[in-house]
């Protein structure tokens, strides 16, 4: 369902008049009281017309415009990035008066993540948020596997000069300004319809679902599975079917898409956090008022961070629905998830052979995350 959040604020000035009497049958006013009355009505005048003007100082955007962002992203009701996206347009509405109105789509009413951001490039969708690196593909750096081993360390990596670096390089490639880079939804799990994965030896021979991501299949493949692409809206459906043996996704993900029904066997791996970038057509965003960009950028900014908030909070109670509707889940041990770790090295030397990253960058992120309790 569409969801429109417009707060408009309308303000009621109240006008007085002064009625003057006259007629044959009234007696003519003294001269004094003639002239009184005139200066204490052009005092009034005076003064109502400084009320006017301070009672239409109080809209102080009403000169700038009005503004229509219609944004998209993936994620059914409840979500994490379905809720911050609520907020974040009562929060634009309210901080601009209403004049900017933001048209929030979630659930993939606008398409697949990557037809989203197609339609943001084109200019036709003016925003966008989703772990869709197609276009942005040095934001994968930050998807190498069991890079993070903790929210501080996520955040010190999202908000580090490097990640800065990277978001700026992508108005020049893309026509897309990212305005801020949050978490797609916590730390991503392995589940599978087939039998409990312990070690990476258990994934040989599994059709693993993915996104397409680069990071995600080559990690999957390091592991010994094969990978299939399936769009996050039809994967309910592939794993039902057998497209899929398996898949990987954060908790909140799992619970939200109810992937639960048609998976036995988790994992909890913890093996990947994604950026979530939040994708703006470069065009528009540079058209906007230099106060509208301002309060936008602020309210994504504490999007932002109540977004990571509540995957914080849900993250638990989600793996409790997933073992509360009979699922298996399977918590390594430290020694199992090294195997895990040492088995995926490969995927680092890959990408910087790739030009995902370079090696200084690939220290550079190191050392934030060493450097980060």
């Amino acid at each position: 369902m569409k969801k429109r959040i417009a707060m408009l604020l309308t303000f009621a000035l109240a006008a007085s008049g002064l009625a003057a009497c006259g007629g044959g049958s009234q007696p003519a006013a003294p001269a004094e009281t003639t002239a009184a009355a005139a200066a204490e009505g052009d005092s009034s005048q005076a003064a109502g017309d400084g009320e006017t003007e301070a009672a239409a100082g109080e809209d102080a955007f009403a000169a700038l415009g009005d503004f229509t962002m219609m944004v998209g992203h993936a994620q059914p009701e409840g979500n994490p990035r379905y809720v911050s996206m609520e907020k974040f347009a009562a929060d634009v509405a309210e901080k601009t008066n209403g004049h900017v109105t933001v048209e929030v789509f979630g659930n993939g009413q606008l398409g697949t993540e990557k037809e989203m951001l197609e339609q943001v490039v084109a200019g036709t969708v003016q925003g966008m948020r989703g772990g869709q690196f197609d276009f942005s593909p040095r934001l994968l750096m930050f998807t190498m596997p069991f890079l993070a081993q903790n929210r501080a360390q996520v955040t010190a990596l999202l908000q580090s000069d490097l990640a800065k670096k990277v978001c700026e390089e992508a108005e020049a490639e893309t026509g897309t300004v990212i305005i801020n880079l949050c978490d797609a939804g916590g730390w991503r799990q392995f589940s599978n319809s087939k039998h409990p994965i312990t070690k990476p030896e258990d994934l040989q021979g599994l059709k693993m679902r993915t996104n397409g991501m680069n990071t995600i299949d080559k990690t999957f493949v390091a592991l010994g599975a094969t990978t299939t692409t399936i769009p996050y809206s039809d994967l309910y459906m592939g794993l039902k079917t057998g497209v899929a043996d398996g898949q990987e996704n954060p908790w909140v993900n799992v619970e939200g898409m109810k992937f639960y029904e048609v998976q036995q066997y988790f994992t909890e791996v913890n093996y990947q956090f994604h950026p979530d970038p939040f994708y703006v057509n470069a065009a528009w965003w540079n058209g906007l008022p230099q106060e509208y960009r301002d309060i936008i950028a602020e309210c994504a900014e504490e999007m932002g961070t109540y977004n990571d908030q509540l995957i914080d909070e849900n993250q638990e109670k989600a793996k409790q629905v997933v073992i509360d509707a009979g699922c298996e889940v399977y918590e390594p041990s430290e020694d199992e998830l090294k195997a895990f770790q040492d088995a995926v090295q490969v995927v680092y030397d890959q990408c910087v052979e790739e030009g995902i990253m370079t090696s200084d960058e690939l220290q550079e992120m190191l050392d934030i995350v060493a450097n980060t309790k």
